[in-house]
């Protein structure tokens, strides 16, 4: 199969670079007018992956399917099967992060051998980078990428990972010191596996140059981020880039052509990040 670098790489050429939200908001399963409950989000989730079984990347956000409990993981992992028989890279919004045993646990929940297993997870530097190594241990073993929270565009994240680290990190971002770090793991060649997390409405976003991975980003559409303005974003290269877009597409259900047509609007409004490719 190769490794999810190649995957994803071969995925965005084939079916633009555009990563899709399954983000069942309470607001937007009464705007559906589905129930507030376990049925409420199957119905949604059923409705989402039967509109975006062509696009490259789907990536459900967790904490909406948690919210219902056993329930909830019950449709979510009802959601990543058939997204993935579809042919589609599921990207698990889990943003998990801890240490140690409890690293391995979640490492071997979202990249291992459990239903909840998906091509792709995000998560969370902030126990330090190191703290992920049972993560990437895992993800490398089956294949499977990380995207790591690098530089959010909320406002409370500011005075972290833009703050100036210290000792390794010193005279550079948190922020920075995270994207290096992720290159490091990647190092040089075939398109690496783990990506990281940056903000579309950033005004001095990190750089990516040498990531050699992709990076993944959010924010674009309802939160402000332009479909149009993203390219060269942290001095990223043509093909790395991977805009995640959610409301702006949901919001056009639930009638699935409508929500298709729109998930084909954005994916066009996108498709200049590929320029320059192979």
């Amino acid at each position: 199969m190769g490794g999810f670098g190649d995957r994803l790489s071969s995925a965005m050429v084939q079916r633009g670079p555009l990563c899709l939200g399954i983000d069942p908001h309470p607001g937007l399963l009464s705007a559906w007018g589905l129930s507030l409950d376990a049925d409420g989000l199957a119905r949604f989730s059923d409705a989402c992956v039967a509109a975006f079984a062509d696009f490259a990347v789907v990536k459900p956000q967790v904490a909406f399917f948690e919210a219902y409990g056993s329930a909830g993981y019950a449709v979510l992992e009802r959601t990543i099967a058939a997204l993935r028989e579809a042919g589609v890279l599921v990207l698990a919004d889990a943003k998990r992060g801890d240490i140690g045993s409890t690293m391995a646990a979640y490492a071997d929940a979202w990249a291992g051998d459990s239903p909840l297993a998906s091509d792709a997870v995000t998560a969370s530097p902030y126990l330090g980078f190191g703290s992920l190594q049972p993560l990437l241990d895992k993800a490398q073993q089956n294949d499977r990428g990380v995207f790591v929270l690098a530089a959010t565009s909320n406002p409370e994240g500011a005075s972290v990972q833009r703050a100036i680290g210290a000792g390794e990190a010193g005279g550079r971002t948190v922020g920075q010191s995270i994207v290096d770090a992720a290159a490091a793991v990647n190092g040089t060649g075939r398109p690496g596996s783990v990506g990281v997390v940056v903000g579309a409405t950033l005004s001095d976003p990190p750089d990516v140059s040498a990531l050699n991975g992709p990076v993944l980003v959010p924010g674009v559409g309802a939160q402000g981020g332009r479909p149009e303005a993203l390219a060269g974003l942290g001095g990223a290269l043509p093909g790395q880039l991977l805009p995640a877009v959610s409301r702006e597409v949901l919001r056009a259900g639930p009638d699935l052509a409508s929500l298709r047509e729109a998930a084909e609007r954005m994916r066009e409004a996108v498709g200049y990040l590929n320029q320059g490719l192979v």
